[in-house]
């Protein structure tokens, strides 16, 4: 395996992000001309941390089942605010892009993946890659660089509205709250250009309302845009893998077998990408 860890560094912004990789490697063995697909993942915490739970746990299931993985270590509150994750996400995409050659990498097969919090950033990404023309100047690449080519959202942060997960916004926004709330309510920034999702949630989920899965799953299907979305009867916020393995002292009711299958499901939606 391919393991590091690189720096994030993007314009107008002293802070820096952290990105770990696993890549497979190739071998004479193991078809060495072959090119597999890659998720870049979230963690959630609310714009102010970065959860380890959500983070090498996950992308270790995914390099089990085949595929590439990145997780993105990304800059939060109070050091950074919008739109800093946003632009290192960004950055993130067109590096694996560009190395794509290098590191085996299925340049037609980029998903960003977010828990909670980074479910909001990666379908921000989803809703704003093409719409925001600043993140490919910046990085001087056309945006089709940028285009992801699925977003798969587990619990997320998506609206601004009545169901909001209110601290995520504060955080992510800063001083610029009040200018901005509205514009990241993503459930009405959905377009054409946003690309097929899956998304889990939790009904009983009283941290980030299962409504916004909903919305997210509404604008889409309004576009028909592919949406394929799993909602489980039990279980609360932040579960991660819903196993031992993302079991933590926070979240002690985060084992919950009825919830395991949305890891399965979403390799089955990846491998029909």
């Amino acid at each position: 395996m391919n393991y590091q860890v690189l720096d994030v560094k993007v314009k107008d912004t002293e802070e820096t992000a952290k990105l770990y990789t696993y890549f497979l490697d190739n071998s004479r063995e193991i078809a060495p001309e072959r090119v597999r697909p890659v998720i870049v993942i979230c963690p959630g915490g609310g714009y102010e941390w970065v959860s380890e739970r959500e983070a090498e746990p996950i992308a270790l299931k995914f390099v089990g089942a085949g595929y590439h993985a990145v997780v993105l270590h990304y800059s939060v509150a109070p050091a950074a605010h919008y739109p800093t994750a946003l632009r290192q996400l960004a950055w993130t995409v067109a590096h694996l892009r560009e190395h794509a050659a290098e590191y085996h990498i299925d340049p037609n097969k980029v998903v960003v993946a977010g828990f909670s919090a980074g479910g909001h950033l990666a379908a921000s990404y989803g809703v704003f890659w093409k719409k925001k023309t600043f993140l490919a100047e910046e990085l001087g690449v056309d945006a089709e660089q940028l285009r992801p080519n699925g977003l798969l959202l587990s619990y997320p942060v998506i609206t601004s509205g009545p169901k909001a997960h209110r601290g995520s916004f504060t955080n992510l926004l800063g001083d610029r709250y009040d200018e901005l709330v509205d514009e990241m309510s993503l459930e009405n920034q959905v377009s054409l250009d946003t690309p097929k999702t899956f998304l889990w949630h939790t009904a009983p989920d009283d941290c980030v309302p299962v409504e916004n899965s909903i919305l997210f799953f509404t604008a889409l299907h309004a576009l028909e845009i592919p949406v394929e979305m799993h909602i489980y009867p039990v279980g609360g916020h932040g579960l991660g893998l819903a196993s031992e393995e993302t079991q933590s002292y926070e979240y002690q009711n985060a084992v919950r077998e009825e919830c395991q299958s949305w890891i399965s499901l979403a390799l089955s939606w990846m491998q029909h990408l």
